[in-house]
């Protein structure tokens, strides 16, 4: 097949065209530290752990009953930055299990005896109304 020489020409140009608009990126190569790959390779385990946490029957249960979609909050576990990952991992490992249930029996016990004080309620007959 034989071609235009001005064809041609056009078409070389716009090829040439095309070339120059794309754009040029660097590309930078350096030393990987072993302290960036120990990172990496622990922001990943972290990223594995809270994925197996949010899959379990409890937390799954528990995230249905507040009205959020186990698929959404998967989706934005992947969304996470690695330093995001590592603070929420620490925060739930700071947790202790079954944290507050006496803290708040106490508090729920004391506001029963404020109110039961103030005539409100009537729940205890050790506390006297004024």
């Amino acid at each position: 097949m034989k071609t235009h020489p001005a064809a041609r020409r056009n078409l070389i140009f716009v090829f040439t065209l095309l070339l120059l608009m794309l754009p040029a990126t660097p590309l930078m190569a350096g030393m990987l530290d072993t302290q960036s790959l120990i990172h990496s390779a622990d922001s990943a385990a972290e990223r594995a752990a809270l994925v197996e946490r949010l899959g379990s029957d409890d937390v799954q249960t528990a995230l249905i009953g507040l009205g959020v979609d186990p698929a959404a909050a998967q989706a934005r576990v992947d969304r996470l930055t690695d330093a995001e990952v590592a603070d929420l991992q620490e925060r739930i490992d700071g947790l202790p299990a079954g944290a507050g249930v006496i803290e708040v029996i106490v508090v729920v016990f004391v506001m029963f005896v404020i109110l039961d004080a103030l005539g409100i309620t009537n729940v205890f007959s050790f506390v006297h109304s004024r």
